[in-house]
């Protein structure tokens, strides 16, 4: 906690002169106003017991003292820490370039290929907190789900919401456009200036969609100085595959068709890596790896909203004023 005018803590030192004028001069002064006898021999009351009222004669006073101690702190303006926390950290820029298209429900992986590539990813991005991360998915067509952020529990958000009916629904275009969603990653990470850069592509199927071929893309990806790791998901033959059927779901085996060759390119042309993957340990294998990858050093930056603290300090004193009042009035009441 911090205080905006801690000038005014200097109005404490007026409870000094204060409490030596009560001490020597105030209590002096009421014995003098107050009504006495002269007894010859007192010994007849020394041991009876000190009354409620006397042991507590000095609390209005301690309360007013409190009270007043109160009312300085709120005039101070407490407020709560307030800045730009600056911190260098240890991190690479990553994106996350994943297909979901509908061929990703097939459920050779558990429970299917989407579902297992997002749990996956989501461990990923858990296990890296101080990377900026990003999230591209594609089918026929590839947008940004998530730009590079280390806010990563809004990244987890977007990945869970992650969905392949987006095209089912013809909200995309249906197919397998590895350019195009390899092309929008490598665009997020042109102008990151971290050493390391690089982009995570996952897939189940071969390119047969979009305007950028995964060459070219693998091409630009070079030219920036981007790794790319691929990874082919799914078996090595066929796969159980959900087909919509009237008034329900009916199971059908599906070849796999990965372009593995393709892959292989992709990472070779800009320094990467391709993997293959055939269920989801080896999924998480493959992304236990690609975490031992070198890191750079990030600038972060964080921000704490400041507001004004005063408001139990006042509160407090309020309180304790209004006790002082009732006890002077009532139990404490001088005749």
């Amino acid at each position: 906690m911090e205080f905006k005018e801690p000038i005014y803590f200097l109005l404490l030192l007026l409870l000094i002169p204060y409490m030596i004028w009560y001490v020597q001069f105030r209590n002096r002064g009421k014995r003098k106003m107050e009504a006495s006898m002269t007894f010859s021999d007192v010994s007849a009351y020394r041991n009876i017991p000190m009354s409620l009222r006397v042991r507590f004669i000095h609390l209005p006073m301690a309360l007013r003292c409190i009270s007043y101690i109160l009312i300085v702190v709120v005039m101070a303006r407490p407020q709560t820490h307030n800045a730009w926390d600056e911190r260098t950290v240890e991190g690479i820029d990553i994106m996350l370039a994943m297909d979901v298209s509908t061929s990703m429900l097939a459920e050779d992986l558990s429970p299917n290929r989407i579902e297992a590539a997002k749990q996956v990813a989501a461990e990923f991005i858990t296990d890296r907190p101080n990377d900026n991360i990003g999230l591209s998915i594609f089918a026929g067509e590839a947008f940004t789900q998530c730009p590079m952020t280390t806010d990563h529990a809004s990244l987890l958000n977007l990945l869970r919401s992650v969905r392949t009916d987006i095209a089912a629904q013809g909200l995309i275009s249906d197919g397998t456009a590895i350019g195009m969603g390899l092309a929008n990653a490598v665009s997020r990470l042109r102008e990151s200036k971290a050493k390391s850069r690089v982009v995570i592509l996952l897939t189940d199927g071969s390119n047969n969609m979009g305007d950028i071929s995964p060459m070219t893309a693998a091409q630009i990806a070079k030219s920036l100085g981007i790794r790319v790791y691929t990874i082919g998901v799914g078996t090595n033959k066929v796969a159980r595959y959900p087909m919509p059927v009237a008034g329900g779901v009916q199971y059908v085996n599906i070849p796999v068709e990965i372009d593995t060759k393709t892959l292989r390119s992709i990472a070779a042309t800009s320094d990467g890596q391709f993997y293959r993957a055939t269920n989801t340990n080896e999924l998480r294998k493959i992304y236990k790896d690609i975490d031992q990858l070198e890191k750079s050093r990030l600038n972060v930056k964080k921000f704490s909203k400041r507001y004004e603290a005063y408001q139990p300090f006042a509160i407090a004193a309020l309180l304790i004023l209004t006790l002082e009042l009732l006890f002077r009035l009532t139990v404490l009441r001088r005749n």
